[in-house]
């Protein structure tokens, strides 16, 4: 799953040219959710950086904790929220890395999910909107998830859905038919990614010091498996 974001300082113009405005970059060392992060949409065919808090949360929910910061890419037509969301409102989350969790035997092991180059890339995401009152609204996403590809596996069994830049118009596009929207939810490919341990400081969301990324041991990339 897809609980802690690393989001470095970077510019998402570097994957999205066309992206428009000044909003900056809302960045963590440690980004857990119920926190807001910058996410892009499309605004009257406009590319744009957003805030947006980080768990969907439509005006009838009822308990904060509740807000889903994930949704599983094979049920999104199944919950309400979900699927009126993936047919009109998608949008992107740029970030430098994902923290996920390896199940050892007396404890779990933080490991920080990059691409191989340590380039920053875009998870797939789904936004909702309500308004608190006649003119203020708040925006809110959750990650879309998959199964983890055969290189992620060993450490976790989902991960959020890589977008390649030049695939981030037909994901964020309303008018793109679903069924073209739907393939673009698939593991990445293996060679994409690797993945190094970190400090167990990551396990609190309230260190936000860098040292929460700091490597551990060696990267390991698909060339290293069996």
């Amino acid at each position: 799953m897809a609980g802690r974001l690393h989001i470095d300082q970077f510019d998402p113009a570097t994957l999205l040219p066309r992206l428009k405005g000044s909003e900056t970059l809302i960045t963590s060392p440690n980004m857990a959710p119920r926190r807001h992060l910058t996410a892009i949409r499309l605004e009257h065919g406009t590319l744009q950086a957003v805030p947006m808090f980080w768990g969907m949360t439509p005006g009838w929910l009822e308990v904060l904790d509740h807000a889903p910061h994930n949704a599983r890419a094979e049920s999104l037509d199944e919950r309400r929220m979900f699927r009126e969301a993936f047919a009109a409102r998608r949008c992107l989350v740029p970030v430098s890395g994902v923290y996920v969790w390896k199940e050892q035997l007396r404890m779990k092991q933080p490991f920080l999910v990059t691409t191989a180059s340590r380039a920053p890339f875009l998870l797939a995401a789904i936004w909702c909107r309500y308004f608190t009152d006649a003119t203020t609204a708040f925006d809110s996403l959750a990650l879309v998830t998959v199964e983890a590809n055969a290189f992620l596996a060993p450490v976790t069994d989902r991960f959020p859905t890589l977008i390649a830049p030049d695939e981030a118009q037909a994901w964020l596009d309303p008018r793109t038919p679903l069924t073209q929207a739907r393939s673009l939810l698939a593991p990445a490919p293996n060679e994409q990614l690797g993945l190094f341990p970190v400090s167990r400081r990551v396990n609190n969301p309230a260190h936000q010091g860098r040292e929460c990324a700091w490597p551990t041991g060696p990267m390991h990339l698909v060339t290293d498996m069996p």
